[in-house]
């Protein structure tokens, strides 16, 4: 593989390793709530959506994309690991990025399943 390629192919592993689990929450979490919002409306409640069947769909998927996420940076984190975050860029910043990603992608990860948790254990839908 050219090296100009394997350098493309690591600057995209590198920003999907940082950005994708962060994104995929977000997502994840704005679709929790609106599925909340259906199951709680008058309206959205007599459309005959599956809030749990759709929680535990999208649940799986952000899950997945954050997995395969962290799979990524420690993957990059692997191939980099004799290259110290105080090097040149790209490999510097590249390591630094990706020693980040695989800690943090750990946390959206537990983010997202307690998220869709949250959704799937609601009790019911009160006035406040």
């Amino acid at each position: 593989m050219s090296r100009l390629r394997r350098n493309s192919t690591a600057e995209l592993l590198q920003w999907f390793g940082l950005l994708g689990a962060p994104i995929v929450w977000f997502a994840h979490l704005v679709a929790g709530w609106s599925l909340v919002v259906v199951r709680c409306s008058p309206v959205g409640s007599s459309w005959g959506v599956n809030a749990d069947a759709w929680e535990i769909a999208l649940t799986a998927a952000a899950a997945a994309v954050a997995l395969l996420a962290e799979a990524a940076a420690v993957a990059l984190y692997l191939e980099t690991r004799t290259i110290h975050y105080t090097d040149p860029p790209p490999e510097g910043r590249r390591h630094f990025f990706v020693a980040a990603a695989s800690i943090g992608n750990v946390l959206f990860i537990a983010a997202i399943v307690v998220s869709g948790v949250g959704v799937l254990s609601y009790g019911g839908c009160r006035q406040s």
